[in-house]
């Protein structure tokens, strides 16, 4: 294509306003769009900056902190919305990834303002002169994450290009990550490929948390049953107590690219419905899931890759949303044992 072609495509924002998990299973909606856009600009709230960044095909990311998304919102101010329209600026078309139970509308005018000519998204409610292309999909349906926002750049008229399996990915090369690793697993100071198990005990939302005596008895038993164990995660006294005097603690030391490439040498990644779980789908390892049924894992778990998912996906919190658990004693996942765990990671690297 010559620099002139180019120079007529658009420059498309994709915005994903929420956690890194999120932002990940974004990842082929963006390959989509970078096959039709002379820059990809990647709008993202504070906690999916670094996972944006990881993209294949972002060119650029800005970050702003959404009223309407964040856990912890900020108010509304004059000031803050100006910051956003004046980023945005330039930006000729947009392409908003929701997910069902978010409204993909304030973003939209809030574009509008800054003179996005083309706006595309998921929209049950009338959105009037907000959107260009109005996405109307069946909400009863469970449809995997990542296909659901594939589906809205291809109503944008992106299309992935030939060759690429849609699965999840990060840009390569990823760093290295000898000194975390050297010293205690692989050989020359370099872990090969299945060399450990990685056990990430922390998530985003306590209803999604796996206690973390159940996470420290199953590295034990991981230990015994001859792996290597590695725990990760930025809770670097949660990430102490469960690697205990057996396993390698990375808590709060990597990156989210370290992280990336500590994944991608285990032979499983054990963890929540958390970032990590996705960023174990975008470098190919496999995944034991202590998945939570708040929401429904057949939207949420691990895209692409083999996965065992453990946790009583019928209880009682089913559906909920909830960030901490609305059911005396966590039923769904406090009856989850370790043994169940290390059966779990035999099943996956036999």
């Amino acid at each position: 294509m010559s620099r002139s072609e180019r120079s007529k495509r658009p420059r498309v924002l994709v915005a994903r306003l929420d956690d890194a998990g999120d932002v990940l299973l974004a990842g082929p909606a963006v390959r989509a769009v970078r096959t039709g856009a002379r820059e990809v600009v990647f709008l993202a709230g504070p906690h999916g900056r670094a996972a944006a960044e990881l993209l294949p095909g972002v060119d650029r990311v800005i970050e702003w902190r959404a009223p309407w998304i964040d856990h912890t919102p900020p108010p509304v101010t004059g000031p803050q919305v100006a910051g956003l329209i004046e980023m945005a600026g330039g930006i000729d078309e947009a392409v908003l990834l929701t997910s069902f139970h978010q409204s993909a509308l304030p973003l939209a005018l809030l574009l509008r303002l800054a003179g996005v000519a083309r706006i595309t998204a998921i929209s049950n409610d009338y959105p009037g002169s907000l959107l260009d292309v109005r996405h109307v999909v069946d909400e009863s349906v469970d449809v995997p994450e990542a296909e659901r926002m594939l589906a809205v750049a291809r109503a944008a008229g992106f299309r992935l290009p030939a060759g690429d399996d849609g699965k999840l990915a990060v840009q390569r090369p990823l760093p290295d990550i000898a000194k975390f690793t050297g010293q205690s697993i692989g050989v020359g100071g370099v872990a090969d490929k299945g060399a450990y198990v990685v056990v990430h005990p922390g998530t985003s939302a306590p209803a999604r948390t796996w206690p973390a005596d159940r996470h420290r008895q199953a590295v034990r038993e991981l230990a015994g049953d001859g792996h290597q164990v590695v725990v990760t995660g930025t809770e670097r006294e949660l990430t102490a107590y469960v690697a205990s005097d057996v396993a390698v603690d990375l808590g709060g030391v990597t990156t989210l690219a370290e992280l990336a490439a500590v994944i991608e040498r285990a032979a499983v990644l054990v963890a929540g419905n958390t970032g990590p779980a996705h960023l174990a789908a975008a470098v190919g390892t496999p995944v034991v899931s202590l998945f939570a049924p708040v929401v429904p894992a057949a939207r949420w778990a691990p895209y692409g890759v083999p996965a065992v998912l453990l946790g009583d996906q019928e209880a009682p919190c089913r559906g909920s949303r909830a960030r901490n658990c609305p059911v005396p004693g966590h039923p769904c996942l406090s009856h989850v044992t370790s043994e169940q765990v290390v059966k779990a990671v035999r099943e996956l690297t036999q």
